[in-house]
This record gives structure tokens, sequence and C-alpha cells, in this order.
């Protein structure tokens, strides 16, 4: 027995990098919700990428958002898949105060927002049509502008679901309605429903319970990651209108989030767990997703998302279906890996940001230096670029696919690529608050029911 343990530590440690020797600690356990886009942890775990990194990793699904950030705050979970709002709102102190970071950005898109039938029904004469008859894409929120102004007429709330209150789908949802002509509503330091001076009203209902809760009646619609929406189009009772993608073209997604405290305490261990999380985008998205109906199997695992596979693939494998029959090519719904996917861009944090003071999660007007000192504290490009660096010399990656030369700002986004047509750039985020047309502007804040100077 003494010669067999012998001859497995000998042969782990020809297959381990050197350094994983190093590493501060190897049993780890990490977070994540049933949702398509948790699959980098489930492909890093089921590909053997952590094993590779000497990690010992148990992966566990957690009820909701608030539970899982309650549990890397307090060590219980050592990471895990996270909104990308949840440590930025943590290091601001909105709703909780933890110093969270993010060396790893998890996908781009897989959002979507689905409605009730009876909603689509009422909103279809307002939307054109192709010559074959079917919707013309992307749907505006002016088409739901009627259908909201005629539930008010009856004395009725217009209720919508979304995941959680600094959740990139609240934001996204909140996106859309404005550009459409309707206010989702403004928070404030004594009112955290979101919903004053509301036309549209939004809620928190967890992911899976979705399609459930739209069933019941309870909300109208719902943004949601997948396979949630396509679930809503499986069971016959509701009817995705637009996804995240045509909101905003390669918008930022979930991130992968650690405590300040663990990164600092277990730099070795930090840089493993990114290694193999780079490792698994890479192999999401390689060969033109060549991938994705393996990825599918996994996730369809109950352990995972546990979703029919045919539902999971529906969007995973770069198509999306609207309704039963309508199904268009997306081959960027899912992003794990191209476009510099994985890079944790100060950009994209400054957005998030922007998005809170805009509907006055942050009640006052903060200064552009602001934005960016909170965001170099969140998201962490060094240790990134680390990792990527030891895939590159090791030949497991190729030099071309990182961003080495990025000051961490993506190019502005261009008018064509987001609903409303509005620049976003994320260099100058008070000039861009400023140009939306509905929300808090510089100098504004919400007192009582009323936005004032």
């Amino acid at each position: 027995m003494q010669k067999l343990l012998l001859s497995l530590a000998a042969t782990t440690a020809l297959c381990s990098p050197a350094w994983a020797q190093d590493l501060e600690i190897d049993e780890l356990t990490f977070g994540f919700i049933k949702l398509t886009d948790m699959a980098p942890l489930a492909v890093a775990y089921e590909q053997g990428y952590f094993d590779d990194e000497g990690l010992f990793v148990t992966l566990e699904a957690q009820a909701n958002w608030k539970v899982l950030l309650d549990g890397v705050i307090d060590g219980t979970l050592e990471g895990a898949h996270m909104l990308a709002g949840q440590p930025i709102a943590a290091t601001i102190g909105y709703g909780t105060q933890a110093n969270i970071v993010t060396p790893f950005s998890m996908d781009l898109n897989g959002n979507g927002i689905t409605v009730s039938n009876e909603v689509w029904d009422m909103m279809r004469p307002h939307i054109s049509s192709m010559e074959d008859g079917r919707p013309q894409h992307p749907i505006s929120a002016a088409a739901l502008k009627p259908v909201v102004e005629e539930f008010a007429a009856r004395g009725e709330p217009f209720n919508m679901g979304m995941v959680f209150p600094v959740s990139t789908h609240n934001y996204e949802l909140r996106y859309w309605l404005a550009s459409g002509g309707l206010n989702p509503g403004y928070y404030s330091p004594e009112n955290v429903t979101g919903q004053i001076a509301a036309d549209v009203f939004l809620s928190v209902t967890p992911p899976p319970q979705m399609p459930a809760t739209l069933e019941a009646g309870t909300i109208n619609g719902y943004c949601v990651g997948e396979p949630w929406n396509q679930q809503a189009v499986a069971k016959g009772i509701g009817v995705p209108v637009i996804t995240d993608y045509e909101i905003w073209k390669n918008n930022p997604e979930k991130v992968f989030g650690i405590t300040e405290e663990f990164a600092e305490a277990n730099p070795n261990t930090t840089k493993a767990i990114v290694r193999a999380l780079i490792r698994a985008g890479m192999w999401l998205d390689e060969n033109s997703n060549a991938n994705r109906i393996e990825a599918v199997e996994l996730l369809s695992q109950p352990e995972y998302v546990g979703a029919d596979k045919d539902v999971i693939a529906a969007s995973m494998t770069g198509t999306f279906e609207y309704e039963k029959g309508d199904v268009r090519e997306i081959p960027d719904f899912n992003v794990f890996f191209r476009y510099n996917a994985t890079y944790p861009y100060y950009s994209d944090a400054v957005w998030y940001l922007t998005q809170m003071r805009r509907w006055g999660q942050i009640a006052e007007t903060q200064t552009d230096e602001w934005y960016d000192e909170v965001a170099k504290s969140v998201y962490r490009p060094d240790i990134y670029l680390t990792a990527a660096r030891s895939l590159v010399d090791e030949g497991l990656a190729s030099e071309a696919d990182f961003p080495w030369d990025t000051n961490g700002y993506r190019p502005a986004t261009p008018e064509g690529d987001i609903i409303d047509g509005v620049v976003y750039d994320g260099t100058t985020p008070n000039a861009y608050i400023d140009s939306l047309t509905i929300g808090l502007k510089s100098g504004e804040m919400v007192k009582g029911d009323e936005v004032v100077n």
C-alpha cells in the first residue's frame, strides 16, 4: 500500500504544474446558480482542468443569489459564479459591505426578456412584420408601452420579475424599458423597492422559478438567463421578445467572485483557479462552438442546471427560439472566451456603476475618478493576465488570445450595438449617464417619491 501511495504521488507530481505544489489551499468549494452561464465551472471540473492545477473542487448549487454571496463572505464558499453587480455593490456597501474581487469574467450575453402569452398578444399589433409574417427583431419596449397603459387604465399594475437588485437582468430590463419610454422606477436610501415613480413594477424572483411565477400570473414578464426563457417557450406559457445580445451586443454577464482577503492570502491558488477557468472558456468556444452539444449534455445533469437537453440546446448551440417554430441564428448568444470575454474589463464594472447611479442605488453624483477607482478595486486584470501568461508559456493558450496592452477599458460601444443608440464610453461615466433620456442626471437625487436637484 505504501508503494502504491508513493507511486500515485509521483504520478500526480509529473502531471501537475511545478508551482501547484506551492498552493496555499487545495480543497475548495464553489457556489453557483442553476443557469447555463455557470458552464465554465462545470467544464473546469468535468474536463479535469481543476485537477490539472492540483485543486480538489466541490461545486454546490445555491438557493438564490443572496445565499450565494453570504456563503462567499462567511467563508462557507471559497468562490462563486456571481452576478457582476454583486462584487461591485458589496464593495461600495450597497446591501452588504464586503470586499469582493473578480479576476475572471465568465461570459458575455446569455439573457432574455420574456412576456406572458396575454401580453404578447397585446404587443403584437404594435410590432412590424417581416415578409414571411414573423415579427421584426429587435423588438422595442415601445411596443409594450400601450399594453402597460391599458393595464393602468384598468387599475392593474404591470409586474415584471428580475433576479436580484444588482443583477445584470435588473439593469438590462430597466435599460430596455427606458429605451421604449417606460420608467422602471427609482431607488432611494429610504425605499429600496426600486418602484418609486414606476410605470412597470419590478421585483425579485429566483431564476428557476421564473416560468412557474409567470404561469401563475404573479408577474407579466421577466428578464432572466437561460434556460428559463426557452423553458417558457417549451411550456407554451410565454414569448421571449428580445435577447440581451440585441439590447447591447456582447454585453458583460457573470463573473467569478472571491473575497479580497482570499486573493491576498492565496495568490498561487487564485492563479490556479483562473488558469482552470480560462481553459474551460477556451474549450466552450473553440472550433466555432464545436463542444457545445457536449456542454449541453453536461449542463442538463441535475447537479448542474437540470433542465431538459433540448431546452438548454435551444440557446446554447447558437440559435434562439422566440416562439414555437421561430428559431433564429444567434451564434453569439452565449460567449465564453472569444472577444476577450474572460478578461475583467474596468469599463464593464463602470457600466454597472452607471446603472446603479441612474436608478438611485447610488444616491448622489460621483466624480468620473470615483467610478475608475471603484472599478479598479473590484476587477483584477493583473491576476487574470498572470494566469494567462503562464498558460501561454506552457503552450496551453495562444499569445494572440489575450489583450496584453489594454488599459482595462474597452473601446466605446458604437451606437449600432445598443438598443437606444446611445454610445457607451466607460472613461466618461457622468457624460454617459447624462445622455440617457430616463434616469437620474448629475446633481439629481430621489427624495420621497420625486426626483429633485
